[in-house]
């Protein structure tokens, strides 16, 4: 960065291409293109009011989640230095040394894969009133049993994919529902019409080739169908889509990686059914004890329209919480499977929790139903449901050092990087140190110079506290228990543990 701040070719180019063009590009489904210095200038304004919304690049978990990998959302620093670079004008700098614009070639991530499935082509219906699901099936044929551990997702038309989840499932349903539709495939929302289905992978825009944990991989018996259910959205109608999957197997692995909705609306829900009144807010939970011990590397939660926040953690048997995933604004668009950093033990004994909050009034700008109408539970688009999926697999000692993402930020195009930033998101040594814990009447914050937000939960995600930082807070009234509090600064966000007595 040069004396007077940022510049496109030392600093801005890298941040762009990096975290934007996948989306941002021509044939991509972003409504503009971040292609080249032009790109950005004309469009900079936007893009500062995004990034200062947390709007994009499309990350809904809460930023301060160090334990998560492969992280799309921008740093602390990038998002100061693409802001100052808007504000200052976007200089070009030395255009000589700009780093090249990405190519989005046909370059497979997998280049020898087992099998590819390429869909017949499919034209969305010209008239399409709400998103449409719609599942392709390829056979399996593959003999013996095999391991999937890399999955790559090529949409046929970058504009019309929304985003795609991959099943596999041997009970034949897929094959009547596709024979009883006309045109390829056929349409199911939710799943893909069987209750033996399995979920095994998944893409959104932006994501790279999935790769299984080291020496795991997806079991899959001989036979059955892999059924790709594709996600058109309404801005889709009329164009058409040859999406393929290329999988990658290995019949030598011997830790069979599982992914499955572990917290539920059903079976682990505590103060169920699912049911939201009309012109009510609600809370539910869903919790499950873990019978033995197990490695898990990655969540994904899944809910509908009326949902505004999902929330999960795990409570082992010594009472030490485990954070895995906090999204304080449920987007129904941006829904991902976020693994983490390292893989994660789960001692027999854990508890697992998850929370999921959904508003059906008419102040939630998503709500299907004017004036808002009772949901349950159910597949439809206006129904709701909710689902914490767990890719896991049996415990071996090792597994909480077994390292997947070193940084946990997101790959920058051709390891190019910003002429002053570290990358790091949580490489600042200074921390925070409230005081006193446990605390039995004042808990004295002490935040830091650069202190922005302070948020406290309790045990229960419930948040007790959302505002300044203030010098202090009287707890006299408060509940005993164990309470997280969340400090957010310019250089990131400090979390701690403390109780109340």
């Amino acid at each position: 960065m040069g004396q007077n701040g940022p510049t496109w070719s030392d600093d801005i180019a890298c941040l762009v291409y990096s975290h934007c063009s996948s989306c941002h590009r021509t044939g991509g489904i972003a409504p503009f293109t971040l292609e080249s210095y032009q790109d950005a200038q004309s469009n900079g304004l936007a893009m500062k009011l995004a990034v200062q919304s947390n709007s994009m690049p499309p990350w809904p978990a809460a930023s301060n989640q160090g334990h998560l990998g492969f992280r799309k959302n921008l740093t602390w620093d990038e998002k100061a230095l693409l802001m100052q670079w808007v504000d200052q004008a976007m200089p070009r700098g030395d255009s000589s040394s700009e780093p090249p614009a990405p190519s989005f070639a046909s370059n497979f991530q997998i280049p020898n894969p087992d099998l590819v499935a390429e869909f017949d082509p499919y034209t969305v219906p010209a008239s399409l009133a709400t998103d449409i699901y719609r599942c392709f099936i390829v056979n399996n044929p593959l003999n013996g049993t095999n391991y999937l551990n890399e999955i790559e997702v090529i949409p046929g038309n970058g504009d019309a994919v929304h985003h795609v989840l991959l099943f596999w499932d041997n009970s034949g349903i897929p094959a009547q529902k596709d024979s009883a539709d006309p045109g390829p495939g056929y349409t199911s929302f939710g799943g893909i019409g069987s209750n033996s289905a399995v979920l095994v992978g998944g893409w959104v825009p932006g994501q790279d080739k999935w790769v299984a944990p080291p020496g795991m991989g997806f079991w899959v018996p001989q036979g059955g169908v892999f059924v790709a259910q594709i996600h058109y959205p309404t801005d889709a109608a009329g164009k058409t889509d040859s999406t393929k999957v290329r999988l990658k197997f290995s019949p030598n692995l011997t830790r069979p990686y599982f992914m499955s909705p572990i917290l539920d609306h059903g079976g682990t829900m505590t103060n169920g059914p699912l049911i939201i009144p009309a012109n009510q807010t609600k809370t539910f939970h869903s919790q499950y004890t873990v019978g033995q011990d197990a490695t898990i590397a990655s969540i994904l939660p899944h809910a509908h329209l009326l949902c505004t926040s999902m929330r999960a953690l795990a409570i082992k048997p010594n009472g030490d919480t485990i954070p895995l995933i906090d999204i304080p604004q449920w987007d129904f668009h941006w829904q991902m499977n976020y693994r983490f950093k390292n893989l994660i033990k789960i001692p027999a004994g854990t508890v697992l929790h998850g929370w999921a909050t959904y508003d059906n009034t008419a102040f939630n700008p998503n709500n299907p139903n004017s004036p808002p109408q009772m949901v349950t539970l159910g597949e439809g688009t206006t129904d709701e449901m909710m689902l914490f999926y767990f890719g896991y697999t049996a415990y071996q000692p090792g597994d909480e050092t077994t390292v997947i993402d070193p940084s946990g930020h997101a790959t920058h195009l051709g390891n190019c990087s910003m002429s002053h930033l570290s990358l790091a998101e949580d490489a600042h040594p200074q921390s925070w140190h409230p005081s006193p814990n446990p605390a039995h009447d004042m808990w004295y914050v002490h935040p830091p110079v650069d202190a922005l937000f302070l948020r406290i939960t309790d045990s229960m995600g419930r948040t007790v506290y959302a505002g300044d930082p203030v010098p202090s807070i009287d707890v006299r009234a408060w509940m005993s228990g164990l309470y997280i509090a969340q400090m957010q600064t310019k250089r990131g966000t400090f979390v701690v543990k403390w109780r109340v007595h």
